[in-house]
C-alpha cells in the first residue's frame, strides 16, 4: 500500500500539468512517482530536468540508457522502476529478447560487447556499496569516450535517487507498466497489478 496518494492533475501548476501530459502522451500514462513528488513543485520541476538531460540527450543511443536503467533497478531491487525500465525499453525499441535476458547480458548473444560493458556498469554501479572496479571501467572505455561514460554512470545515478524514491515511498504500480513487465520480463517477477514489490 502507497504511503502517500499522487496528486489530481489538476492541483498542480500549469508547466507541470504540461509535463504530466507530455509523460501521458509518450508512455501512455503519468507516473504515480512524479504526480507524488509533485507536492513540492520544485524538487519536481529539478527532477524532470535532470531526466530530460540524462535519458534523452547526449550520445549514447536511448535504447541502450532505458536498458541501464532497467539493470540498475533489477540490482537494486526496485519493482517499480524495473516495470517502467521495461516499459521505456520497448517504447525506445529495444527488441523483447533483450528486456527479456537483459540479467544475462553477459552470456546473451542478443547483446554487444559494448552494451555489455556498459550493462556491467550499470550492474555493479547499482550495488551498494558500489562495486565497479578499474576494468569495468577500462572495458567500458574501449566502446564509450569519457561524455558518453558520464551519461552510463549518470543513468545509474538518476535511477539510484528513483529506486530510492519509489521503494521508500512504496509507490503504487501503474497497471500499463506492469503489463509490460509481465509480458517482457516474466511472472517470476511477482508482477501484479498495483503491487510494488514482490
Amino acid at each position: 500500500m502507497p504511503h502517500m496518494k499522487p496528486l489530481a492533475f489538476d492541483s498542480v501548476p500549469e508547466d507541470i500539468q504540461e509535463r504530466f501530459v507530455h509523460y501521458k502522451n509518450t508512455r501512455g500514462f503519468t507516473p504515480n512517482s512524479i504526480q507524488t513528488m509533485a507536492r513540492r513543485p520544485n524538487i519536481v520541476r529539478a527532477f524532470m530536468q535532470l531526466n530530460q538531460a540524462v535519458l534523452y540527450e547526449g550520445t549514447v543511443a536511448e535504447e541502450l540508457k532505458m536498458l541501464v536503467s532497467l539493470i540498475a533497478s533489477q540490482a537494486a531491487g526496485c519493482r517499480y522502476c524495473q516495470a517502467h525500465m521495461a516499459n521505456l525499453s520497448k517504447i525506445y525499441k529495444a527488441s523483447e529478447e533483450k528486456i527479456s535476458r537483459v540479467w544475462e547480458f553477459e552470456t546473451a548473444d542478443c547483446f554487444s560487447a559494448a552494451e555489455r560493458a556498459a550493462l556491467r556498469l550499470a550492474y555493479k554501479g547499482a550495488l551498494s556499496p558500489a562495486q565497479a572496479t578499474p576494468e569495468d571501467f577500462s572495458a567500458a572505455y574501449e566502446h564509450f569516450d569519457e561524455d558518453q561514460v558520464v551519461e552510463i554512470v549518470a543513468s545509474i545515478a538518476l535511477f539510484g535517487f528513483l529506486n530510492r524514491w519509489n521503494d521508500t515511498m512504496a509507490t503504487e504500480l501503474e497497471e500499463l507498466p506492469a503489463e509490460v513487465a509481465k509480458d517482457t520480463i516474466g511472472d517470476g517477477f511477482g508482477w501484479e497489478a498495483g503491487k510494488h514489490v514482490g
